[in-house]
């Protein structure tokens, strides 16, 4: 399913939620909603879903109008699929009839599907690997394979769209990584177009064709999550996703001076307009070079973080305090001196 929300606005009394919210989403695409808490990403998704009408724009939904202020197509009238972040699962209900009901019930599953019900649950269980598992009931299930019963149920009936509000915020980490991998996958094999609503920058730029970043009910930026980490074209995408250093300094046409080393200048590695006017330039921590050198911006060693892969250094100069990522080969320690340059492989 193709979408386009053009000039989107939702206003609650003298609040506004939603501000000229444009995008699109190519039919097969898997696109992530990404924001902090109270940015406007659920209540977008509330919109796409129908659970709620704009105070201004348009939604289309495969070229036709589905939301405006003056019309709403119900949620069941719009061939999509939803998981909540709570699962709602229902107590009475085992595997198998979970994924069986919308089959039985969804207004758009065609009379093959319906004819072939067993066969196509059959598939679904194989598909969320719960086939050995089809005559449990909720409680009897782990908090993984609850998520896999509700994702199982959205996509049995073969929706145009799902729609995901943050799924998988209630399971541990380990299971939220091992889940990305899942969701890849049934993506993959049903070419269902996705819209996923996120807080976790990493399960974005972990699944996502492209990510929408949202930011005080605007849209910040729309890129592919490689355009999103290394070119952000503000500063709230920038320190969102990836936590990037925002250096102080002066621009002069390519070439970059920050504020603590004006005699030092650095080349223009695909900075935006937006940032430069701001006169900042944006540096992720492992574009960082630390070092006992002479050269660069001297600072001290604030604070050492172990993360295993890496270490996590936060270095105070004296004006700012800089991340920096390193690989196990370096050692510095709490109150070290050091000096801090751009890596010259960017």
């Amino acid at each position: 399913m193709s979408i386009k929300v053009a000039e989107v606005e939702r206003t609650f009394g003298s609040f506004t939620a939603l501000k000229h919210v444009n995008l699109t989403v190519e039919d097969g695409e898997f696109m992530a909603i990404l924001g902090p808490s109270g940015c406007g990403k659920t209540t977008l998704l509330r919109l796409l879903a129908g659970f709620d009408a704009p105070s201004s724009g348009t939604i289309e939904m495969d070229g036709r109008v589905v939301g405006s202020p003056k019309q709403i197509v119900p949620p069941e009238k719009r061939n999509i699929g939803m998981v909540f972040q709570s699962f709602a699962l229902w107590p009475h209900m085992n595997v198998r009839r979970h994924i069986e009901f919308p089959l039985m019930h969804h207004q758009f599953v065609s009379k093959a599907l319906k004819k072939n019900m067993r066969q196509r649950a059959d598939e679904v269980l194989k598909m969320i690997k719960l086939q050995d598992l089809a005559e449990r009931m909720p409680e009897e299930l782990s908090g993984g394979q609850r998520q896999r019963v509700a994702l199982g149920r959205a996509i049995a009936p073969q929706p145009k769209l799902l729609l995901m509000d943050e799924p998988l915020s209630s399971l541990d980490a380990e299971l939220r990584v091992a889940m990305r991998g899942e969701l890849q996958e049934i993506h993959r094999l049903t070419g269902t177009s996705i819209i996923y609503v996120t807080h976790d920058q990493s399960e974005a730029l972990a699944m996502a064709d492209r990510i929408v970043v949202m930011n005080h009910g605007s849209v910040e930026q729309i890129g592919t999550p490689r355009a999103i980490y290394n070119h952000p074209q503000t500063s709230f995408v920038a320190r969102f996703v990836g936590k990037a250093n925002l250096v102080k300094g002066k621009w002069q046409g390519s070439f970059f001076s920050p504020q603590e080393a004006p005699d030092v200048h650095w080349e223009d590695h695909g900075v935006s307009e937006i940032l430069k006017q701001e006169s900042v330039y944006s540096l992720r921590p492992e574009q960082i070079e630390i070092n006992q050198g002479d050269s660069g911006i001297p600072g001290e060693v604030a604070n050492v973080q172990y993360q295993g892969k890496d270490i996590r250094y936060t270095v105070k100069t004296a004006t700012a305090r800089w991340q920096v990522d390193t690989d196990l080969t370096h050692n510095f320690h709490l109150g070290e001196s050091v000096r801090l340059s751009i890596k010259s492989n960017l």
